[in-house]
C-alpha cells in the first residue's frame, strides 16, 4: 500500500513546485540536441515533468502509485507543447525498462531518492542514461526538518498525536545516514557536484495543513477520527508565531549532480 494513501488531492495542491532556477540547473546539465530524451524517477503528480516542460521533448515519467500518475497525467498532458512526447509509466525504479533503444540525457530523482533501493537503482540507470548524459538528485527540507520556531511547533504537533518517531505511512521512516553523494560516488555516475539554490516562501496556516497532508508523514489517514482535532490544533499553535497568518520560510534545493568518470 502506498505511503502516501489518501495524500495525493493535498499533494498536487499544496506541495511546493520545482522553482526556475532549479529547473535552469536541470536544464543546463542536459547536453541539447534533438530528441532531448529526460527520465524523472519518482514523478508523483508530475512536478519536476511540469517545470521542465519545453525543455525536453522526449519524456518518461516513472512512479508506482496509481494515483499519483493519474494526477500527473491530468496535469501534464494540457500542458504538453507541441511535438512533445511524454509517457508515464506505472513501474517501481527498481524494474523500470526503458523502450530499447533509449537513452535519457538526464535523469531526474527529486524528494525522492530515500524510497528506493539507490545501488541498484543507479547501477540500472548506467544503461538507461546516454553516454554524456547526468542524473540529477535533488529536493529541499520537509517541515519535519525544523528551521524555524514556527516549524519546530507544528512538527511538536504531529508526535503529539503520532508519536515521536517520523511515520512513513503505516510504518516508521527508516532514516539514511550517508550523504546521497558519497553514495553516487560509488555507483558509475561517480563524478558528483553539488548545487545549493536557496528558495523563500510564505505560508500560511491553510497551505501549511495542505502541505502536512501531503506528506507521508501527517498523511490524513494516519489520524483517523482525529483529524479534525488535529487541524484545529495546528491553527491554534500557528496563530502563536503570526497574527496575520503569513509564515516565512527560507528553504533550500540541494542538487547533486553525478557524470560518469572519464577513463
Amino acid at each position: 500500500m502506498s505511503v502516501f494513501r489518501g495524500a495525493v488531492g493535498f499533494y498536487r495542491q499544496y506541495r511546493p513546485g520545482i522553482p526556475p532556477t532549479v529547473a535552469e540547473v536541470l536544464d543546463a546539465t542536459a547536453l541539447t540536441g534533438t530528441p532531448r530524451r529526460l527520465l524523472d524517477v519518482g514523478t508523483g503528480t508530475g512536478l519536476v515533468v511540469e517545470a521542465l516542460l519545453g525543455r525536453f521533448d522526449d519524456i518518461i515519467a516513472i512512479d508506482n502509485d496509481a494515483d499519483m500518475l493519474a494526477a500527473a497525467e491530468a496535469a501534464l498532458r494540457p500542458q504538453l507543447p507541441t511535438g512533445t512526447h511524454l509517457l508515464l509509466a506505472g513501474v517501481t525504479a527498481e524494474a523500470f525498462t526503458p523502450p530499447a533503444g533509449w537513452q535519457a540525457d538526464l535523469v531526474t530523482i527529486c524528494r525522492a531518492f530515500h524510497w528506493l533501493d539507490q545501488a541498484t537503482v543507479l547501477a540500472r540507470l548506467d544503461a538507461q542514461v546516454s553516454p554524456q548524459g547526468a542524473v540529477a538528485i535533488f529536493g529541499d527540507s520537509s517541515f519535519w526538518t525544523a528551521t524555524s520556531d514556527w516549524k519546530a511547533a507544528v512538527r511538536s504537533v504531529i508526535q503529539d498525536f503520532l508519536g515521536e518517531q517520523r511515520r512513513a505511512g503505516e510504518r516508521t521512516f527508516q532514516h539514511h545516514n550517508r550523504p546521497y553523494s558519497d553514495i553516487m560516488r560509488e555507483s558509475p555516475f561517480d563524478q558528483v557536484e553539488e548545487c545549493v539554490v536557496p528558495v523563500t516562501r510564505i505560508w500560511t496556516a491553510d497551505s501549511i495543513l495542505g502541505y502536512l497532508h501531503s506528506t507521508s508523514f501527517a498523511a490524513p489517514q494516519l489520524f483517523g477520527d482525529r483529524l479534525d482535532e488535529f487541524d484545529d490544533t495546528i491553527r491554534v499553535t500557528l496563530t502563536r508565531f503570526s497574527d496575520t497568518d503569513t509564515f516565512p520560510e527560507d528553504n533550500e534545493f540541494l542538487i547533486r549532480i553525478g557524470r560518469r568518470g572519464r577513463a
